[in-house]
C-alpha cells in the first residue's frame, strides 16, 4: 500500500491510501487486501487525529475520480467535512510538506 496527501484536499491532512495492486473498484479487492488496507490505514488515521484539530479521522470510499481503488482519510469535525462536492483546497508545496511532517511525526 501507499499513503500520500491529496493534492486537492477537502481539509489539510487529507490523505489517500491505495493498494499497490491496480484494481478499479474498491470492493473488487480480495478479502485479504481489504482487511490489510484498513490495518495499514489505522496508524495513519490515528496520526491524522493527533496532527490536526478534529473530532476524528473520517473515512470515505468514493471511487469516481480515478480508476484505482483508494481510501480517503480526512480530519473531520462534522459529516459535512466529508462533502466531496465542496470546493477543494489549494495548498502550496510548503503547506503540504508541513502536513506531511505533522502526520509522520505522530505515526
Amino acid at each position: 500500500f501507499y499513503a500520500f496527501l491529496d493534492i486537492s484536499p477537502l481539509r489539510p491532512g487529507h490523505t489517500l491510501v491505495v493498494p499497490k495492486q491496480e484494481t478499479d473498484r474498491f470492493f473488487d479487492l480480495s478479502e485479504e487486501l481489504l482487511s490489510e488496507l484498513l490495518v495499514f490505514a489505522r496508524p495513519i488515521a490515528r496520526a491524522i487525529e493527533k496532527s490536526f484539530q478534529c473530532n476524528r479521522c473520517g473515512i470515505a470510499v468514493i471511487g469516481l475520480e480515478v480508476p484505482h481503488a483508494h481510501l480517503h482519510l480526512v480530519p473531520i469535525n462534522s459529516a459535512d467535512d466529508l462533502n466531496f462536492t465542496r470546493p477543494k483546497l489549494k495548498l502550496s508545496a510548503v503547506e503540504l510538506k508541513a502536513c506531511q511532517e505533522k502526520i509522520l511525526s505522530n505515526v
